[in-house]
């Protein structure tokens, strides 16, 4: 047998507060006068308070990241054009947001050292060299990219992955203070990222001791948090963020399943986001995961969730084939879920049926 060599994350630190001490972590980072560039959610643009604790030196520069769309290629490209054109080089990239902004730094990141355009990474250990010292800082829990060794991108024929060993960052910062005052559903739809990671690794072809301990644990963090408690609170935030590490971790040494690989045809052709896509979509599988659903289901009506219904109603039958095209080339994803068979269990007409639903 042939184990996985897995690259982490090399550094970790969680704690409320924890994002006072960037400055100090990211300085022996620093080199001449390169700057440290911190690509923050867009959502922040408007908070002075918070521009002012980011600690900026010499050439540093805050760029907000528009996270309406889910990263491009394109724009990933251009951001990297942006910052060779105006420093040469950088001493490293730090993300400060959600899933979104987070794959937007480690992919411009690694674009900084590689040649090309980030479409031709999209996929399995293709990268070829490190990218830039990079910094993820989750301000919104379950996503699990702060763990990831893939950082997803829309291109121009596909929604997939930078893949690889160089992909992790050198450091997170989990600080549990910056998910204060996320929106109500847009909060639930990240956290049930984090289930469902749990879910579709627990129940797949590739469980092993090492993802089933985080998965198990990020599980029973999500069930306390979503079917246990009565309000949200402080504990809450700690417990989640904790969840979204641990189901990052799970799926990190095992893989994802049905939900993700048919959310990705609709983020490919609708533009639905990560969180919500996986939503609609889980919330139709009674079929592969019925106890998963089941639960899901009952912390969907406890918090008065709303998962929309027919995104798919009147599209074309060449709208349905580039979803099932994107979905299918998800192959990791569909062999956890049903094994080595996959192909011949999960057909185009099955998957047809199962969007049609949607």
């Amino acid at each position: 047998m042939k184990f996985r060599n897995f690259k982490m994350v090399d550094y970790v630190i969680f704690g409320r507060g924890a994002f006072n001490q960037l400055g100090e972590i990211i300085a022996p980072h620093r080199k001449g006068d390169a700057p440290m560039i911190f690509f923050i959610d867009y959502h922040f643009e408007g908070n002075p308070a918070f521009a002012a604790r980011v600690p900026l030196q010499g050439k540093d520069k805050i760029v907000y990241i528009d996270v309406t769309d889910e990263p491009k290629t394109k724009v990933v490209d251009a951001l990297r054009d942006q910052l060779v054109a105006e420093f040469g080089t950088v001493s490293g990239i730090i993300g400060v947001g959600g899933g979104s902004v987070m794959d937007m730094a480690k992919a411009v990141s690694l674009m900084m050292n590689n040649p090309g355009s980030s479409a031709d990474y999209q996929g399995w250990d293709l990268v070829k060299f490190p990218g830039v010292y990079k910094v993820g800082i989750p301000t919104i829990s379950g996503t699990g990219a702060e763990v990831s060794r893939t950082c997803v991108l829309t291109g121009p024929t596909r929604k997939l992955g930078m893949n690889s060993d160089f992909t992790p960052f050198d450091q997170i910062v989990l600080d549990p203070e910056l998910v204060r005052g996320v929106n109500k559903d847009q909060m639930f739809y990240t956290a049930m990222d984090c289930y469902i990671h749990c879910i579709e690794s627990l129940q797949g072809t590739y469980l092993n001791a090492f993802s089933q301990s985080y998965g198990e644990k990020a599980l029973v963090l999500c069930q306390e948090i979503f079917l246990q408690k009565e309000k949200w609170d402080d504990d809450a935030d700690d417990k989640l963020m904790m969840a979204s590490y641990a189901g990052g971790m799970s799926i990190a040494y095992s893989q994802v399943g049905v939900a993700h690989a048919v959310s990705y045809g609709l983020a490919y052709l609708l533009g639905t986001k990560h969180g919500i896509g996986n939503c609609i979509v889980f919330d139709k599988l009674e079929e592969f995961y019925p106890e998963g659903v089941k639960e899901f289901k009952q912390m969907v009506k406890k918090h008065n969730i709303t998962i929309p219904q027919g995104i798919t109603k009147g599209l074309s039958n060449a709208d349905f084939d580039k979803m099932i095209d994107v979905s299918l080339g998800m192959a990791p994803l569909w062999e956890n879920a049903l094994g080595k068979d996959w192909k011949t269990i999960m057909t185009r007409e099955r998957l047809r049926k199962l969007y049609e639903q949607l």
